[in-house]
């Protein structure tokens, strides 16, 4: 691919990444699994945690603008998800690329019908206008799951938002609006410490031009994902990304096979 692609390629990524808090990865991994078949699991998830750090951080100062973070939820979740998303990049280097692929497709299927939850948790969402403060063992059980979460999402280089803005959601009843902010916030510690995990392990990605301009498109992206998060119905650019997400995830299924 001509490297001109790689910043609107990026900017895409960006702008749905960080409409929907998940910060890009599900999309950038398959891409550049399918472009670059010459990379093995642990460089592809090193390259995307590098370019979704860049993402969450530049959402995160535009959603922070618009007060939209609960900072104290979101460091709790993200002490839990740091250790979790070390663990899962470590990891990465003992599992064959056959698997790698399988397992990474039957999560976007996965990602594809959680999607389609959160547009119906979103429309039938009173609108509140302030998000629960979370009690104690709220928290704990929060915690508990971004441990896994973190594991899990460093592990296929998604960065774990994909997974948090549901259980934000759906398990502590926040308005999805507050919980695409959140998300991004504790995004920026997973992916942080995942790219830390991969330069510990000596995997750090060798297509430098490539991810410099893949995180260049994804900063300007993500200023415009947290702008559209509030004029654009949620519900169906939800809908639509989750089709994506599904035919994404059975063809990569199918080639790995």
């Amino acid at each position: 691919m001509h490297p001109g692609w790689y910043v609107p390629i990026g900017f895409l990524v960006g702008t749905y990444g960080t409409v929907i808090g998940a910060g890009g990865g599900f999309i950038l991994v398959p891409l550049l699994i399918f472009l670059f078949p010459q990379d093995g699991p642990s460089m592809v998830t090193a390259a995307s945690l590098a370019i979704i750090f860049v993402n969450a951080t530049s959402g995160t100062i535009a959603y922070a603008v618009q007060r939209r973070i609960i900072y104290r939820t979101g460091a709790f979740f993200a002490a839990a998800t740091i250790p979790g998303a070390l663990l899962g990049s470590y990891l990465t280097r003992f599992i064959p690329k056959q698997v790698f692929g399988i397992v990474f497709g039957c999560l976007l299927v996965t990602a594809a019908v959680v999607l389609g939850v959160m547009r119906s948790a979103h429309r039938s969402a009173p609108g509140a206008d302030q998000a629960p403060r979370l009690r104690t063992p709220q928290l704990l059980l929060g915690m508990g799951l971004s441990l896994l979460i973190g594991v899990f999402s460093s592990l296929v280089g998604i960065g774990g938002g994909l997974i948090h803005v549901p259980v934000l959601t759906s398990i502590f009843g926040f308005p999805l609006h507050f919980a695409t902010a959140t998300s991004h916030f504790v995004l920026v510690f997973t992916a942080l410490a995942g790219v830390v995990g991969h330069i510990l392990d000596h995997t750090w990605p060798t297509h430098l031009l490539r991810d410099a301009l893949l995180a260049a498109g994804v900063v300007a992206g993500a200023q415009l994902g947290a702008f559209l998060s509030r004029k654009i119905a949620a519900a169906w650019i939800v809908i639509g990304l989750a089709a994506a997400l599904a035919v994404v995830g059975v063809r990569l299924i199918l080639t790995t096979l």
